[in-house]
């Protein structure tokens, strides 16, 4: 019988079982660190196998700067953690479809891989900036020592001569941290995007130009789709230092996609209303459209120049449409000549089946959205107090990019701050009967005891979030008193493994040293911390419904309907294992302790054989 794996999954081996996929001649075999052979690259014959694309020498078109190798292997590496559910902070649990994750972002994607790939539709995240202001709320600084740069970077030889390979970034210790930060993090989070999936990042200038190549290398360029400009203020400063730099107006919101030539489009708003047809041509009512355009530069076509109803296009312009569409046209009667001008008619029927949409612009207007005070101060209302925050997003800004990307999908945001995320899923669920889910992913930052949030009774920033996330939802619902929305979450806090050190080693313990050890899980977990660590382990969602029951002595978990039957009782009678087996779990999980030994162990394997074969059945 198998047993689970309780540690996250080791990305590095997967990403050596998809290079193996596509040039199998390039894997090889290695030792590890206890001497067991391994899967590798061999990184000689694969560049062989690229030779069209691989540079010699040391000069290359790249992004790079200090610790950017071990950025990958940190977003990597595997680790042996787990969420571990906390009913007590959770909104109608047993319902709710949303989840809100305390813990460091990038621990936490790592557990999620498994369980949510290829299932986020969107993602919207607004990381710190790297304004280097420790008073913020969330550690913005990434800074590193001068010493630690110079170790890390090997920007002087033994001698302490200065070796010239130092990157043109203009302060390098400055921003290399951030950007290791950012990689780990978005290597991750692009693996749980959905092929059709988007990723809204904020930024303002001052990491704008490194994010961009840091998503540019991750997504891809072809899959970005561009800026989005919002009005992030309108009110200027107009104190003396107003004289020395930029009013700063506005803020970025970078566009990329997983798999561009897989998005099916967006969702727009339809125009209503009936068209407008104001002239008076050959066949009735009708629009003149020009349909000339330049002919400078590299709009030049000389091919585009004849002649229509007898009449060339004007100096310095071309025709828009090919000579073929032109004389259907004019076989038609809908081109004429309007004030010296040959334009196309455009009756009412050549439009009927033609709906017009609200385009999805890149100018995101105060008026619209809201600005930066907008959103501190519905944060403010809602919290009853002042809460000290003065970069808090606008509830309608979130929204706005929401309403694009269709009615029914999964939104996370592992930067989720005070929620407003969160809030904007529950708001435009309401607003459009949409069935969106939201996960929320914030480590629980202390609040210093001189901030506002502290003085209001807020320990860290998740206890901030859950509750903006209540108030949020009641205000909604006193507002919507007819609508039906979710307005709950499950809580789950990062944890260290349910799994004693025995459980990943059992090789490095003798049948002695075993049988003092009382038990493999730690003694402070719960029956459901273990079935959400199987959950996890297995893959699948951490939203779904389950029971449990009591059998005989034995509880059993039974989680969507039959996805997972778990039992983690000891001495389990094989009259409650056949009942177990006559629902046909499509998996079924027990502790290895459940069983007295070994012919007890294969006794259960041959139940599930008999009764339910294709039951996939493992032991913790």
């Amino acid at each position: 019988m198998d047993k689970m794996r309780m540690e996250s999954a080791d990305m590095t081996a997967q990403n050596i079982e998809k290079i193996g996929t596509m040039f199998p001649n390039c894997i090889t075999e290695t030792i590890d660190k206890n001497g067991k052979p391994k899967k590798a690259i061999n990184f000689e014959l694969l560049k062989q196998m690229l030779s069209g694309d691989v540079l010699d020498g040391d000069e290359a078109y790249e992004f790079t700067w200090v610790g950017k190798k071990a950025a990958i292997v940190e977003a990597n590496k595997p680790i042996r953690k787990t969420l571990r559910p906390c009913l007590e902070e959770s909104k109608d649990w047993d319902t709710t479809e949303n989840l809100y994750i305390e813990g460091d972002n990038l621990e936490v994607l790592k557990l999620l891989q498994e369980s949510y790939l290829n299932k986020i539709k969107v993602i919207y995240i607004d990381p710190p900036y790297n304004t280097g202001n420790d008073q913020f709320i969330y550690s913005d600084n990434y800074r590193v020592t001068e010493v630690e740069y110079n170790d890390l970077s090997g920007l002087f030889d033994d001698e302490g001569n200065k070796r010239f390979k130092e990157n043109s970034i203009s302060n390098p210790r400055f921003h290399s941290s951030w950007c290791s930060m950012m990689y780990s993090r978005l290597l991750l989070a692009r693996n749980l995007l959905t092929d059709d999936g988007i990723i809204f990042i904020s930024i303002d200038e001052r990491e704008y130009s490194n994010i961009r190549k840091i998503c540019d290398e991750i997504f891809g360029e072809k899959n970005y789709f561009g800026d989005i400009i919002w009005e992030a203020t309108t009110q200027p400063i107009n104190a003396g230092t107003a004289r020395f730099g930029l009013q700063k107006k506005t803020e970025t919101i970078l566009m990329y996609g997983k798999q561009k030539n897989k998005f099916s489009g967006f969702t727009l708003e339809k125009i209503e209303g009936e068209l407008n047809y104001p002239h008076q041509g050959k066949h009735g009512k009708c629009r003149f459209e020009i349909i000339e355009k330049s002919d400078s530069g590299d709009y030049n076509r000389p091919t585009m120049k004849f002649s229509i109803l007898g009449q060339y296009p004007r100096n310095g312009k071309r025709w828009q449409i090919g000579d073929k569409t032109a004389k259907k046209l004019e076989a038609e009667g809908k081109v004429e000549i309007v004030d010296g001008i040959v334009k196309k008619a455009v009756y009412p029927e050549d439009e009927i089946d033609k709906t017009q949409y609200k385009p999805f612009w890149s100018l995101l207007l105060a008026n619209d959205v809201g600005t930066a005070q907008t959103g501190k101060d519905e944060f403010n209302d809602l919290m009853e107090t002042s809460m000290g925050f003065d970069t808090v997003k606008p509830r309608a800004l979130i929204q706005k990019l929401l309403t694009y990307l269709g009615k029914d999908c999964t939104v996370l945001d592992f930067f989720s701050g005070t929620a407003t995320t969160a809030e904007a899923v529950i708001n435009l669920n309401v607003t459009d009967d949409g069935k969106r889910k939201f996960i929320m992913v914030q480590i629980p930052e202390v609040c210093e005891e001189v901030t506002d949030a502290f003085k209001a009774g807020y320990k860290d920033i998740c206890e901030i979030g859950k509750e903006r996330i209540r108030r949020a939802a009641k205000k909604i619902a006193e507002e919507n008193p007819k609508a039906k929305f979710d307005s709950g979450f499950r809580v789950f806090k990062l944890d260290e493994s349910n799994m004693t050190d025995v459980y990943y080693s059992a090789d490095a313990y003798n049948q002695g040293m075993l049988s003092m050890l009382e038990s493999n899980i730690k003694p402070d977990r719960t029956d459901i911390d273990l079935l959400f660590a199987c959950i996890l382990d297995w893959g699948l969602p951490l939203s779904m419904p389950y029971t449990s029951e009591k059998l005989q002595s034995c509880t059993i978990h039974t989680y969507n309907n039959g996805d997972l039957i778990a039992c983690f009782d000891i001495n389990i009678s094989e009259d409650v294992i056949k009942e177990i087996a006559n629902r046909k779990p499509l998996r079924a999980v027990f502790r290895d302790s459940s069983f007295a030994n070994s012919p007890s162990k294969i006794n259960v394997s041959e139940i599930f054989k008999l009764i339910s074969p294709r039951t996939t059945v493992k032991v913790i």
